[in-house]
């Protein structure tokens, strides 16, 4: 909140100083003050928030790293002439807790190429891959371990 705080500060000033600089430390510093005195928010909620951001980025890379692979697996499946693409639809269970982290993974998996979440019913998801080779080892996938460290 902090940082929030303190961005907001710059960004409704318009511009930057050194005197709006300091002087807004000062008023973030206050802000988060009567936020952890009168709205229940408190200094180790903030520590965790700032540990979870530097997760959800680490995910973000993830994610688009795996975007990115995916990508070229599907042009190389379209591009060879040699393999028959055999669409098939998988069917796991996931032990995340978190409705939002259910929904993560299901996005997740529907931004990969190849790969559509059909549909999630409490803990399992129905995946629509292109090919068989695209559906190996998705319960267990690098998604699932950042979002449960997210959970946590």
């Amino acid at each position: 909140m902090y940082v929030l705080y303190f961005l907001l500060w710059i960004v409704f000033n318009g511009n930057f100083t050194l005197e709006i600089g300091i002087f807004g430390l000062v008023i973030a510093a206050l802000m988060l003050a009567f936020s952890c005195k009168f709205m229940g928010y408190s200094l180790k909620k903030e520590v965790k928030i700032y540990k979870k951001a530097l997760l959800f980025f680490k995910y973000a890379y993830v994610l688009v790293k795996e975007i990115v692979k995916a990508n070229f697996g599907v042009i190389r499946l379209i591009l060879t002439q040699k393999e028959e693409i055999e669409p098939t639809l998988v069917t796991f269970r996931s032990d995340l807790k978190s409705d939002p982290g259910k929904a993560l993974l299901a996005n997740a998996i529907t931004l990969t190429p190849g790969t559509i979440t059909v549909s999630l019913e409490g803990d399992q998801y129905t995946v629509h891959c292109l090919d068989e080779s695209l559906a190996e080892g998705m319960q267990d996938s690098v998604f699932v371990e950042y979002i449960r460290r997210l959970e946590e």
